[in-house]
């Protein structure tokens, strides 16, 4: 069963402004029978690698035929394409900016450049392309209109490089992608990179600005109040966390980005 009705919305617009709500305005004025769902509004301002990193997260957990709209959208009203993409029974609609890459770089997946105004609002802001574009666009597909028709088939939608880890004789090194709302700190180290270098070992080292951790936690409980610990997150992505407390508060503001290293147990814990 395709289950189309259903339009996810993804900002970085927060909730303080009327940018979301209008959207849903325009969606449902063109598909009184959509659902629509709410990811995040709080993608931080322009992050473009933080929204593809939520959206791969979270789009597959929706049933099949999903519209699934993201405006992280620095560039807009510049040159960079609005497209629709069709992929895995899944359907995408924001600007090509590279957040899609990280979804359809290994997967087969129809890419669209949105050029047909007949899908759009009438009177397009240089501004707002959530409203007058990508939200009207993707209350079209949920009523079923054919991708084809709403513009023309490209095969060059922007790349998003994103450093993977460095995989070393004993050492595995990656870095924190984000921080979320409880202060943890997501890497870009999956557990799969973990258990392809070391197997399923447990006398592993994680160490992040010169404070070493004693093997991965399994929940936040598993340390005192107020202890650093690392642990596979619901992501699947090793985390760095203070039980209690917030990780992000501990390192500060040079908390993204920080190198992370995982190795064979040494001494000389911090935990």
């Amino acid at each position: 069963m395709c289950y189309r009705n259903i339009v996810t919305i993804t900002t970085d617009f927060g909730t303080k402004d009327t940018y979301v709500g209008v959207m849903k305005g325009v969606i449902l004025s063109i598909n009184p029978d959509a659902q629509l769902v709410d990811i995040t509004h709080e993608i931080e301002p322009g992050n473009i690698l933080e929204a593809a990193f939520l959206l791969k997260d979270a789009y597959k957990y929706f049933p099949e035929g999903t519209v699934h709209i993201v405006v992280v959208d620095p560039g807009v009203g510049g040159k960079r394409r609005p497209i629709a993409i069709k992929m895995e029974g899944f359907f995408f609609v924001g600007p090509d900016n590279g957040l899609f890459w990280p979804i359809i770089s290994d997967k087969d997946a129809l890419v669209v450049h949105l050029t047909n105004k007949k899908y759009f609002l009438k009177d397009i802001s240089t501004t707002f392309h959530g409203r007058d574009i990508f939200a009207p666009a993707a209350a079209y597909i949920s009523k079923g209109v054919d991708l084809l028709d709403m513009g023309v088939l490209i095969n060059d939608p922007v790349r998003m490089e994103i450093e993977k880890p460095k995989f070393l004789k004993d050492k595995i090194v990656g870095y924190v992608i984000r921080a979320d709302r409880f202060g943890n700190l997501i890497t870009n180290i999956s557990k799969k990179d973990i258990e392809k270098h070391f197997g399923k070992r447990e006398d592993l080292e994680i160490e992040i600005e010169g404070r070493k951790i004693k093997g991965l936690s399994r929940t936040y409980s598993d340390v005192a109040s107020g202890q650093l610990l690392a642990l596979i997150g619901s992501s699947g992505f090793l985390e760095i966390s203070v039980n209690k407390g917030s990780a992000s508060e501990l390192f500060g503001k040079k908390a993204k980005e920080l190198k992370v290293n995982i190795t064979l147990t040494q001494s000389d814990f911090d935990f």
